[in-house]
């Protein structure tokens, strides 16, 4: 007996034309990808608070058994997205000093974090961490293992060529490369930095490290 696809429709439960051989998998990886999507969508636009699988199907226009088939609550659904993030994280840069690492570094992630979407989703989240415990561990995870693996990166190649002390304090550093630029634009929620601010940055972040 094999089971039916997922829906491509919302709400209509049917199966696509194509079905499966028997003992194939039966998620279709781009109607994940399409909740996925619509996840975010739903947080930017009404919050973790009030989005419900009924809204995440229709923005993902799937019927409501196809997100149930993969999470069985809203929550387990965002917990598992956060988790998703720690593990893509941020590319390492690699332009050979460390202060080019940092000022490549604060460039993307500036970007991202000045994302409209951005901008809406992690105060949204954090405020449901304060009353959630499961999201505040889930929060904590991707922060942690996403940044700590770009800056434990940027450390290692430094220490390599010689531009910081081999025992530097990797936990001490992650709070000095993040938090700067994590308060002015997630905290403050400056609109855009000032002119030669993530240079300066970057020299200033460099400068510290050197001295750990």
């Amino acid at each position: 007996m094999t089971t039916n696809a997922d829906s491509t429709g919302p709400g209509t439960g049917t199966a696509p034309r194509r079905r499966p051989p028997a003992g194939a998998a039966v998620l279709r990886e781009d109607v994940t990808e399409a909740i996925r999507s619509a996840v975010f969508g739903e947080l930017a636009a009404v919050g973790y608070a009030r989005m419900s699988i009924e809204g995440i199907a229709r923005r993902a226009g799937v019927g409501k058994t196809a997100v149930y088939r993969r999470w069985r609550s809203k929550l387990h659904l965002v917990l598992d997205l956060v988790s998703a993030v720690a593990v893509q994280g941020l590319p390492a840069p690699d332009t050979g000093t460390l202060e080019g690492d940092l000022r490549l570094l604060y460039e993307v992630a500036s970007r991202a974090l000045r994302h409209p979407v951005a901008g809406q989703i992690i105060p949204d989240l954090q405020a449901e961490a304060a009353r959630n415990p499961d999201i505040a561990e889930a929060m904590q995870k991707a922060l942690r293992e996403g940044q700590q693996g770009v800056a434990s990166g940027i450390v290692a190649a430094a220490v390599a060529r010689g531009e910081i002390r081999e025992d530097a304090d990797e936990d001490l550093a992650l709070d000095l490369m993040s938090g700067p630029l994590y308060w002015r634009t997630v905290v403050v929620r400056d609109p855009e930095p000032p002119e030669n601010h993530l240079a300066g940055l970057a020299r200033a972040t460099a400068a510290a490290l050197r001295a750990l």
